[in-house]
């Protein structure tokens, strides 16, 4: 395996209260020498949750997203927030976004979005055994929420109706677990 380039010189070029967008010269262990950009969060660490009501089933919720100025489906997602684990963030976004809470969750792995450009990770986790409990969230506007058959899936990508690649992703490590799913 190749060893990682060597970081020459990292610059900040700008920065808000949620990102900054870096410069990486970068040196090759063949001596070739590149600039990257990136764009590199606060630290902020988040979520997204397969929530099954039952073993054929799945819910999704429809938000507005600003980055593609429309309502979008995908699946219940926030931050971690403090000390909290991903599992018990997760939770809590269910009972913020949903109004339901899991009597089992578990971990399903990493998901990362344009790694060659955002340093950005989110971790699914899987939440059954639900049951009804709200908490206030911090959504400008209720979420609609939508019981979805999961055989039904496929059907909403091909149409491009779900399109989240992190959604689409997390639905499949879902999918593929050996829950009997």
């Amino acid at each position: 395996m190749r060893s990682l380039p060597t970081i020459l010189k990292t610059e900040l070029l700008a920065e808000s209260d949620w990102f900054q967008i870096e410069a990486l010269h970068l040196e090759f262990s063949n001596g070739q020498q590149r600039v990257y950009e990136r764009l590199r969060g606060s630290g902020y660490q988040s979520v997204m949750v397969v929530a099954l009501p039952d073993p054929h089933h799945v819910l999704l919720v429809r938000e507005y997203a600003v980055g593609v100025e429309q309502r979008v489906l995908g699946l219940p997602k926030g931050g971690v927030e403090g000390d909290e684990s991903p599992e018990q963030a997760a939770n809590r976004e269910l009972m913020e976004e949903v109004g339901l809470r899991a009597g089992r969750l578990r971990e399903l792995g990493l998901l990362t979005l344009a790694p060659g450009h955002l340093c950005h990770s989110c971790r699914v986790v899987l939440a059954e055994d639900l049951q009804p409990c709200t908490a206030l969230g911090d959504e400008p506007e209720p979420l609609e929420v939508m019981r979805v058959p999961l055989a039904r899936v496929p059907a909403l990508v091909a149409s491009g109706e779900l399109h989240e690649a992190r959604a689409i992703a997390a639905l499949f490590m879902a999918l593929s677990n050996k829950s009997g799913i």
